[in-house]
């Protein structure tokens, strides 16, 4: 890192507002036109020099080749994804069984997870006494490890819910089980025909775990072959190279202090953002934007990467994580914060969290943010980010990590 702090100032008001028309002087000389219009055009010119020679060099523009989820080769039409706007490789992968796998995340041996990197969607929410917990959305897993799995709680059943999934959980608060078995959704119980339990006695009771191939083979035995998955509003991946293009080089950014000095470095720093569950630093969570992955690297408050362990292997069989598998940082596509209202259970120690609503939300993709609300009208029916105006926020295709901020919480950026 350079030595000179260079600062990219991001105004609200140059965001929101469209950049003035010059004022046009109707007694001008026909000369006086011509170079006015010669020195604009020479003007525009040099600006879109300096954007494209010094705040975004070329070589520092990721190359956003979108991956397909691997299978056979594709024919006919372009298929998108419904849980993540990637482009599949069949059809047949559009309504293939989804899976929503209820996952830890405390100091008690949960860490590190396994298989998140294979989730489209991921919801983070406390769980209880400030410690947070996933609902990872999986559709076409290819992990040969995947887990631990953890109790349901109602809010994360009311988020799963709309895509369609198998639900995967070990057991769960007598609500949330009460409403599974009321909805009769489809459900995975902790269940050794289909998971196992890992060896290693440091994870506690943080060592319930699945694989791809025993998911696919209870979906097969169930007859649960097909998810129509509600998904959100999302970008092809043409769409979203042209957007990010837009976004980098727009009048959106204001240049207050310039050196030709590491642009990626300085990209990222008007990107840094920190979510603030109410609690400990040890589950709030901070996102480097890195423009060259246009992702978002996922790290702990207090300083710890969140890696997690990626297992895209055959099926290995019933196998610890730390045997078979390297450890990646989470970098998700797209980060948003949706403020809810929250508070302790009648016991004290679990959350009561309003899923029905509306709220604020924070999209940030591309580098930017998009400050809006969330809007779910009733538990069957999708989550819509919109923006000020009550337009329906288009994400880019990737993984989405999707946090539920407590209204006593905070979102910093």
């Amino acid at each position: 890192m350079p030595d000179e702090k260079v600062t990219i100032n991001i105004s609200e008001e140059q965001i929101k507002k469209p950049a003035k028309e010059p004022k046009k002087d109707v007694g001008t000389s026909k000369k006086w036109l011509t170079v006015s219009i010669f020195g604009a055009v020479a003007a525009l010119a040099g600006v879109a020099c300096l954007v494209a020679s010094f705040l975004i060099p070329k070589e520092a523009l990721p190359d956003l080749t979108f991956p397909k989820i691997p299978s056979s080769e594709t024919t006919g039409e372009k298929v998108y994804s419904n849980l993540t706007g990637l482009e599949l490789a069949n059809a047949d992968q559009k309504t293939a069984p989804a899976y929503c796998i209820q996952t830890p995340n405390g100091t008690d041996g949960a860490r590190p997870q396994s298989g998140l990197t294979d989730a489209g969607v991921v919801f983070e929410a406390i769980a209880e006494a400030g410690i947070t917990r996933f609902a990872a959305i999986y559709q076409n897993p290819s992990q040969a490890v995947i887990g631990p799995i953890r109790s349901l709680r109602m809010y994360f059943l009311d988020w799963d819910v709309p895509f369609d999934c198998i639900v995967i959980n070990a057991g769960g608060s007598a609500d949330a089980i009460d409403s599974l078995r009321a909805g009769g959704y489809k459900n995975l119980q902790e269940n050794y025909a289909y998971m196992y339990r890992g060896t290693y006695g440091g994870r506690l009771w943080n060592n319930l775990f699945t694989t791809s191939a025993y998911l696919q083979q209870f979906a097969n035995d169930a007859g649960f072959t097909k998810s129509e998955i509600k998904g959100f509003a999302r970008m092809t991946p043409d769409e979203a190279k042209r957007k990010f293009v837009d976004s980098t080089v727009s009048e959106k950014i204001n240049i207050t202090k310039a050196t030709e000095k590491d642009t990626s470095a300085r990209a990222a720093e008007v990107a840094r953002t920190v979510f603030n569950f109410g609690g400990w630093d040890m589950f709030n969570v901070v996102y480097d934007y890195d423009i060259s992955s246009n992702t978002y690297k996922r790290t702990y408050a207090d300083g710890e990467p969140h890696n997690v362990y990626n297992c895209p292997a055959d099926n290995l069989g019933e196998r610890n994580p730390e045997d078979v598998c390297s450890l990646v940082q989470l970098s998700p596509s797209v980060v948003i914060a949706m403020v809810v209202e929250e508070r302790r259970a009648a016991d004290n120690y679990h959350e009561n969290i309003t899923t029905a609503g509306s709220g604020k939300a924070y999209v940030f993709q591309n580098g930017t943010v998009t400050v809006g609300t969330w809007k779910k009208d009733n538990r069957e029916s999708q989550i819509q980010f919109l923006d000020e105006n009550g337009a329906e926020i288009k994400l880019i295709p990737g993984q989405t990590f999707i946090s539920a901020v407590p209204n006593y919480g905070s979102v910093a950026y």
